[in-house]
């Protein structure tokens, strides 16, 4: 149960519809965190540009390798409510489910080039705390990425580091949709 009641839909300032009306365009759901973030609408703002700008379409990194950094981060950071929603995005944007369910295997499974892989590390590394990236997954970026490239990865990642601090310190209540999809395709886990 959330640690704050998220605020009904008749409490929200009228500037909320537009952000509750990208994020269900986006996600097919309405979040629940958002409902809790909006005691803060300049906080929503702010998050909501930032979620545009980290996912924007006229980057270099495809949507699909956005969207499966963003689950390696929160896998690792251990956020159940962010895990569950970035399967569910990945698989709506595009991602098969055979690569969403070998994502904890990305070092050896045959779904994983080896850009995805330094991509992957990153995130993974890039999502604990302390941070253990190295100079070394760095210069593997580099082999397959430009620095604008790998800026919009750790631009994922920097906003996952948000969310999942946020989701996972709230105990945001999982939404229906992506707790069935959870439940139904991710190996076991507290959903």
């Amino acid at each position: 149960m959330s640690r704050l009641d998220p605020l009904r839909i008749e409490e929200l300032s009228p500037d909320m519809s537009e952000f509750l009306k990208m994020a269900e365009e986006s996600m097919g759901f309405q979040p629940n965190d958002l409902f809790i973030m909006a005691r803060l609408p300049h906080l929503v703002k702010a998050a909501s540009g930032l979620v545009a700008a980290a996912y924007s379409n006229t980057g270099e990194v495809s949507l699909e390798l956005k969207k499966l950094v963003a689950l390696v981060c929160s896998d690792s950071a251990g956020s159940t409510y962010c895990r569950a929603h970035n399967a569910h995005g990945a698989f709506r944007s595009g991602v098969s489910m055979e690569k969403i369910q070998a994502i904890w295997n990305y070092e050896t499974s045959n779904q994983f080039s080896e850009p995805e892989r330094a991509a992957l590390r990153l995130a993974q590394g890039g999502a604990q705390a302390p941070v253990s990236v190295s100079n070394s997954d760095f210069d593997k970026l580099k082999k397959y990425y430009t620095d604008k490239q790998i800026a919009e990865l750790v631009a994922v990642i920097a906003l996952f580091g948000f969310l999942n601090r946020w989701n996972a310190i709230m105990a945001t209540d999982l939404e229906s949709l992506p707790l069935k999809f959870a439940k139904e395709h991710l190996p076991v886990t507290t959903v």
